[in-house]
């Protein structure tokens, strides 16, 4: 059984861990590099980036609040958009947050290495390993730390700011906009990853005191207070250097400090560097590592990674994975270029933030949130498309670092999730909801539309027991609006015997056939036409037919799959195909007053045809309607299920009941007649065919293919195979 974590941050250590993760390679490296892309215009690309990242600062305070766990974004994410996402936003994430600790700490020494000579790596090395010790021993000494840092930090950069405004020259702003709004986008994008700590604390919120206050309070405030730092340090940074000085600078903020402060300045610079970089280090161990323990302990990876230390109270294993990923990446990578690619990720997992609140607030799943995002769902739309326009303009290998990042959490998913862990998100049920409300639409518009003339298709040779059943069956489909069945023999003869007059006369099976029709005509009370058709082709021959006769419907048996079938395709398929119509394949087990018609999908919402087919049958007959669906689903997919079927039998006419079966067994009580959906093939190419296994029902089943005007989108139909 694992402890739960301390609650022991406050509102101080909170600003201080959020401020902490932000103000570091943001304003002492990044400033250099984004000056060569926009000029001087990179002040109103640190004020952009800044205001493109309050969506996702709004949402991620919101879910914060009704989620106050340790894991942050991965279980914002996770819960909203299920496992698999999840997944990726935790494994994505982790590996981006350690991947900017180790830059932050590279990043770092070219300002050490303006005092001293010392190799880069052995250093960065030596920091990352006691910042390591430090988050291992407690969250507490994590904060106090923080704090420190983060006051000495904003003191000296206080200093700079405030000293060398006097000194700045307004010629070092003139052709501001000399790059244009590609250059700004361009430099936007790049710097955004500056702001990308500032709902870092939301992974440590288990341990925040007074969650509902202190994390909103800490986002939003250290947020505001950053940007408006960011946008006065690089103005005053822009005003004070002839242009071209600092652009590409390892050290552009002390190249800065040297023109304006002296070497006192300078120094105090170098300081504020190292300790801001060692800030974000120390701020990206401590919620990094949290993603490992929230995955452990919800089943996407090993239980070991949830154990929490007797003697620290920490997530030890959690940290010391994070630490050694952390010190191989300095050791081994060109950090840089990965930490790079990594922020990309990070810009993607923003908008994920941002569709996850919309997918919490309508679904279904209990969601009660202290603090509410404004101006919803535009806020969070927003946030969404904007973070996809500025992953665009990272270029194409953080593209690409991106997608390897998706691809690997994605294996690893399927690898060592998906056998574990049975839940779905929030936007799951969300989505389901909604597609039940579109099938809902389309049974409700499509209730009334019963066909006025049917077309009995028979193709081969059956007895009178088999045919009876067919025009029985299309008989209750025309009785409510009196309707007329057309029942048709098909004759096919070789193609080198010729259609002559002799081929055309009526035979004493032909005779016999149109008196049976008139005897049932009698019997069932339904008009009904005979007629006999000999073709070179029966499946042209029948559609050909319907077009002729505008029917609504044509009803034929399923022909078996001879070797010609085989080789050459189904001939009724085919006539599925081309019908001008909808068309009911039936495999015939006889037809006797069906009394419990049984309406089975594919695990999704019931088609509209097959809907009315069950209902006039059902109708036609005194019988009631059982509505077969799997019954080993999510709890969400099950109520979801039963709030659909609850309103669509009370757009029916007759008696309905619900019959869950399990697709390892524990098949429902026999029915009389079985109506199902037909396969659609579109949905079979896109993805494997799951759908659940229907029992057997040991009675004649329909098969509804409804006319292709009349058939949902392929997205649509996605979505019904993928949520139910």
């Amino acid at each position: 059984m694992t402890k739960d974590l301390e609650r022991d941050l406050g509102l101080p250590s909170v600003l201080a861990i959020s401020i902490g993760a932000m103000i570091g390679s943001g304003i002492f490296i990044l400033p250099a590099l984004a000056l060569e892309i926009a000029g001087p215009a990179v002040i109103v690309a640190y004020a952009l980036a800044g205001l493109l990242v309050v969506p996702a600062a709004l949402s991620k305070s919101e879910m914060a609040t009704a989620m106050p766990e340790a894991g942050g974004t991965y279980i914002y994410i996770e819960r909203g958009m299920g496992p698999l996402l999840g997944t990726i936003a935790g494994v994505g994430t982790w590996f981006s947050l350690s991947f900017k600790g180790a830059l932050a700490l590279v990043g770092g020494v070219p300002y050490l290495l303006l005092l001293l000579d010392l190799p880069t790596k052995p250093v960065a090395l030596a920091l990352a390993a006691v910042l390591i010790l430090i988050n291992i021993v407690g969250a507490k000494q994590t904060g106090r730390l923080q704090v420190a840092i983060v006051v000495v930090m904003l003191a000296a950069l206080g200093w700079f700011a405030a000293g060398s405004a006097p000194s700045v020259q307004s010629a070092n702003y003139a052709n501001f906009f000399a790059d244009g709004v590609g250059g700004l986008l361009a430099a936007t994008g790049l710097v955004f990853v500056s702001y990308a700590g500032v709902t870092k604390v939301a992974s440590v919120a288990e341990e925040v005191e007074n969650p509902g206050r202190n994390i909103p309070l800490g986002i939003l405030g250290s947020l505001v207070f950053t940007t408006l730092l960011y946008v006065a340090i690089v103005a005053v940074l822009v005003g004070v250097t002839d242009p071209g000085s600092v652009a590409g600078s390892d050290t552009p903020v002390a190249v800065a400090a040297d023109a304006t402060l002296g070497y006192a300045g300078w120094l105090a610079v170098i300081l504020a560097a190292m300790l801001a970089l060692v800030s974000t280090a120390n701020a990206g161990i401590l919620s990094s590592s949290r993603y490992p323990f929230a995955m452990s302990r919800d089943k996407l990876a090993p239980p070991s990674f949830s154990e929490v230390s007797e003697r620290f109270g920490t997530p030890l294993n959690a940290i010391t994975l994070t630490g050694a990923v952390l010190l191989a990446l300095i050791a081994f990578l060109p950090i840089l270029q990965i930490a790079k690619l990594a922020s990309a990720f990070q810009i993607l997992v923003f908008a994920l933030i941002n569709v996850a609140v919309v997918a919490f607030r309508e679904g279904s799943v209990e969601y009660e949130p202290e603090f509410t995002s404004p101006l919803y769902p535009w806020m969070q739309i927003f946030g969404a498309l904007t973070g996809i326009l500025l992953l665009t303009q990272m270029g194409a290998d953080a593209i690409w670092g991106a997608a390897g990042i998706t691809v690997g959490s994605v294996v690893w998913y399927f690898v060592y999730v998906r056998s574990r862990v049975d839940r779905e998100g929030a936007a799951t049920d969300a989505i389901r909801r909604q597609v039940g409300r579109e099938a809902l639409t389309d049974v409700e518009s499509a209730i009334e539309e019963t066909p006025n003339e049917v077309l009995v298709a028979l193709t081969k040779q059956a007895d009178p027991a088999r045919e009876r059943a067919l025009v029985a069956l299309a008989a209750d489909l025309v009785r409510a609006d009196d309707g007329r069945v057309v029942a048709v023999r098909f004759e096919e003869i070789p193609d080198q015997a010729p259609l002559t007059d002799d081929a055309t006369v009526q035979s004493s099976a032909d005779l016999s056939f149109e008196t049976r029709i008139g005897e049932l005509a009698d019997e069932l009370g339904v008009d009904i036409e005979p007629d006999e058709i000999v073709s070179h082709d029966t499946k042209h021959a029948v559609v050909n037919f319907a077009e002729h006769r505008g029917v609504d419907t044509v009803v034929a048996e399923h022909e078996p799959l001879r070797l010609r079938s085989r080789l050459l395709g189904d001939p009724i398929d085919w006539v599925v195909r081309h019908a001008p119509c909808d068309v009911l394949l039936v495999d015939n087990l006889g037809y006797d007053e069906p009394k419990t018609v049984a309406l089975s999908g594919d695990g999704g919402p019931y088609p509209p045809l097959a809907v009315n087919v069950a209902g006039a049958i059902a109708a036609a007959n005194g019988g009631h309607i059982s509505m077969w669906h799997p019954g080993n689903g999510t709890d969400e997919q099950q109520r979801t299920i039963e709030d659909y079927q609850s309103e669509l039998s009370a757009l029916l006419s007759v008696p309905v009941q619900s019959e869950p079966f399990r697709t390892d067994g524990g098949a429902p009580p026999r029915p009389d007649l079985l109506v199902r959906r037909g396969a659609d093939q579109r949905v079979r190419d896109a993805v494997l065919d799951d759908r659940p296994t229907v029992p057997n029902p040991g009675c004649t089943t329909v098969t509804v293919y409804p006319h292709e005007s009349r058939r949902p989108g392929l997205g649509r139909r996605l979505l019904e195979r993928l949520t139910f």
